[in-house]
């Protein structure tokens, strides 16, 4: 079966369910997914699915079904992912400036945990000593990333413990007695450079000797998506590669199995996903042609926040004559998706697709403007499941309070 959605699959789903409308690929996802097991095999490695990306209960519920496990930025992700099934012992909860009353629920439900800071990391100590194992998320000064904002392991960042404050880690795992089971580095987004991923192995394999009791080596994820025709990804095999080398070698180094973390998110969902909109004007100004659809980043906030591309096509006139566009939104706000951008002839009412939208698309998206949500649609053995229903009034109603 494709892995890819046809032009006229698209067509459909948007004449049934309307449009602006989020369409994703179930069978696209577990390629990707079977890629990265393929890409890992040589070596003990757990892949944890970074469900920021994509929360959908739907998208959890058939990722759990491919033996991935689950990464969580919050309490209510891990929350999610015990409702779409998956067991704690494969849920992973990585803290980022949090209330240590975080933790301790998170503790509570029995997943895994990476702590981020010194301050959390001695609470963690002091309650629950020696019968908890814990990670502790390391920040390697490192710069990495296709942007400054999904930068996240360089020295002004706010992620993770210092590198350079390692021996305070260890003074407080001594006097608390802290299991740590685990090391921790993510260094960003949108690494295609291996290399980058090496470099937090070479610190993994410094610290290693510190923490008698590590076992897990979590190198975080960022793998690099394709967005661009001819742009290349992340060299996963070749990753895989040289992280099974460094894994055999520490194991056979220090006497003592070591397993390889990874938590991709936006390489498991972001091709899987398709967002549909309709243009609702035309207008030019001088040289520049403006086409205005029905959506902003109130649902896709990736272009205007990241400056980030995603390829469009024209699905209703594919065949048209290539005009360049300025493809903008309706927010009472800048909102402009892609400009002078080269696209087949576009007439009001045509439906303009945005590729690679399975990832931070819905997930980043606000009633901005009193704008409804889009729909959500999955597509699973060439049928088309409304998991998500598009907003209605009510809805942006639903948790006011009048009092007047």
């Amino acid at each position: 079966m494709s892995t890819s959605l046809s032009r006229q699959q698209l067509l459909n789903i948007a004449d049934e369910y309307g449009t602006p409308v989020y369409v994703y690929h179930a069978e696209k996802i577990t390629e990707q997914y079977q890629k990265l097991k393929t890409a890992f095999a040589a070596a003990p490695t757990r892949i944890f699915y970074a469900c920021k990306a994509l929360t959908n209960i739907n998208i959890l519920k058939h990722i759990n079904s491919l033996g991935c496990q689950v990464d969580c930025s919050s309490i209510n992700e891990v929350k999610l992912a015990l409702h779409a099934g998956f067991e704690p012992k494969n849920i992973l909860y990585t803290s980022n400036g949090i209330a240590f009353s975080e933790i301790e629920e998170a503790v509570s439900l029995g997943v895994n945990i990476n702590i981020d800071s010194l301050s959390n990391l001695g609470k963690f100590g002091k309650k629950y000593g020696h019968s908890y194992p814990v990670g502790i998320r390391l920040r390697p000064n490192i710069m990495a990333g296709g942007n400054l904002k999904i930068s996240t392991g360089h020295e002004k960042s706010k992620f993770g413990i210092p590198i350079e404050q390692i021996d305070q880690v260890l003074e407080l795992v001594k006097t608390n007695q802290i299991h740590i089971a685990g090391l921790h580095i993510h260094t960003g987004s949108e690494i295609k450079d291996v290399d980058v991923f090496m470099k937090v192995g070479d610190i993994f394999a410094e610290l290693v000797p510190r923490f008698p009791e590590v076992r897990f080596l979590d190198f975080g994820g960022g793998f690099k998506v394709p967005y661009k025709e001819n742009e290349t990804g992340t060299d996963v095999p070749l990753l895989g590669q040289k992280v099974a080398e460094l894994i055999n070698q520490l194991t056979a180094t220090h006497q003592r199995n070591f397993e390889a973390w990874f938590e991709p998110g936006k390489f498991i969902v972001s091709e899987c996903g398709y967002f549909i909109t309709e243009v609702n004007v035309l207008k030019e100004s001088g040289k520049i042609r403006f086409a205005g659809v029905n959506s902003g980043f109130n649902h896709l906030i990736r272009p205007m926040f990241y400056d980030s591309y995603h390829h469009i096509e024209n699905i209703s006139h594919p065949e048209g004559p290539l005009k360049n566009y300025t493809i903008t939104g309706n927010i009472c706000e800048t909102d402009t998706f892609a400009t002078d951008r080269p696209i087949a002839e576009i007439r009001e009412g045509d439906k303009l697709v945005f590729y690679n939208a399975g990832a931070y698309g819905y997930e980043m998206g606000s009633n901005y403007n009193s704008r409804y949500k889009p729909a959500q649609v999955l597509v699973k053995e060439g049928k088309a499941f409304l998991v998500a229903r598009r907003d209605e009034f009510t809805d942006l109603l639903r948790n006011q309070v009048e009092v007047l």
